[in-house]
């Protein structure tokens, strides 16, 4: 049985609707994780979005309030990626004949590399798969998220998405056909992000991403990714620092952050396992083995920002496994 039979055969034995309305908040994440480009990400508990979505008496989707946004972000539904992303849901499973209106609440910065479109997304099509009372499994979700990925940046990818859908730490194996994998992960790892209050925009930071590598560039670059992993499943925090490293992207995106070099000679010298860019950035994180470290490490990042005349943002976390939730 494919997902999308499962889901309209558990909806047919249900009631229509559990509630009229539901608040839900999503995660940010952190893409790419150094050296694994479009194939590993990982979420954090904060920062995040939140959608309010209300079932309405008239068929099609409206968005009623976007805050947090600067008005950025288009209140038609057919140009905003969390109502795509729930039209696409919604014809998939033959609903179109219910309303719904969608409240979304930006609690992150946009354009910050931290998946700020996924979280929304996200937060969306789990608010309309509560109302519907569809408890199959979240990743049944994972294609309709993509589809507001492609809207935001061009390129549907998961590597956002599937964090923030799943939680913990993922393993995007396969793109055609879509294979997602939950990683394990050491408990004590905590993650360190600054937020520097640039611009660089995702479309933009692609673009700039060589198309063509040398054989010796790529085996390194897949050693890197394999010990990685590995080091996640042996819960050994020194495999996974030193195979944090991206001879392939960061050299080129690096130059779109200010100061990324010495910022990540500061988190290394203070004791941080790992430094790198966060997505497409200009978002940077680092890994630490300790709250205190993440702390401090946040705290000098920012106060050399502050120097350099550049606000920026920061946030401590452990890996957020539970994805997005139920607020009310």
């Amino acid at each position: 049985m494919n997902d999308i039979q499962e889901v309209k055969d558990t909806l047919a034995t249900k009631p229509q609707h559990l509630t009229d309305s539901v608040h839900v908040f999503a995660p940010a994440t952190v893409a790419n994780v150094v050296c694994g480009f479009d194939v590993l990400g990982f979420a954090v508990n904060e920062p995040g979005d939140e959608v309010i979505m209300r079932l309405t008496n008239k068929p099609g989707i409206t968005i009623s309030k976007i805050t947090g946004d600067e008005g950025r972000l288009p209140l038609n539904p057919a140009k905003n990626t969390v109502s795509v992303s729930v039209e696409h849901y919604l014809k998939s499973i033959d609903r179109t004949d219910i309303g719904v209106d969608i409240e979304l609440h930006k609690k992150m910065p946009i354009g910050s590399g931290l998946g700020s479109s996924s979280a929304s997304t996200v937060a969306g099509l789990f608010a309309i798969k509560t109302l519907l009372g569809d408890d199959t499994d979240p990743s049944t979700l994972l294609p309709f998220a993509m589809k507001g990925e492609e809207m935001a940046c061009g390129h549907g990818h998961a590597d956002n998405v599937a964090p923030a859908l799943l939680g913990g730490f993922v393993l995007i194996r396969s793109y055609e056909p879509l294979d997602v994998v939950r990683l394990p992960h050491p408990e004590n790892l905590w993650c360190a992000i600054v937020f520097p209050d640039v611009d660089v925009p995702t479309r933009e930071a692609r673009q700039i991403i060589r198309n063509k590598i040398n054989m010796k560039d790529a085996v390194t670059q897949w050693g890197n990714i394999a010990g990685l992993v590995s080091g996640l499943f042996m819960q050994d925090i020194d495999l996974i620092g030193r195979s944090m490293k991206d001879i392939l992207v960061e050299p080129v995106r690096s130059m779109l952050i200010p100061d990324f070099y010495e910022m990540r000679q500061m988190a290394m010298d203070m004791g941080a396992v790992s430094f790198g860019i966060s997505g497409s950035g200009p978002s940077v994180f680092a890994f630490t083995r300790d709250e205190e470290t993440a702390k401090l490490i946040t705290n000098k990042l920012r106060n050399h920002l502050t120097g350099i005349k550049i606000g920026s943002y920061g946030y401590v976390s452990t890996i957020n496994d539970a994805g997005p939730r139920v607020m009310c």
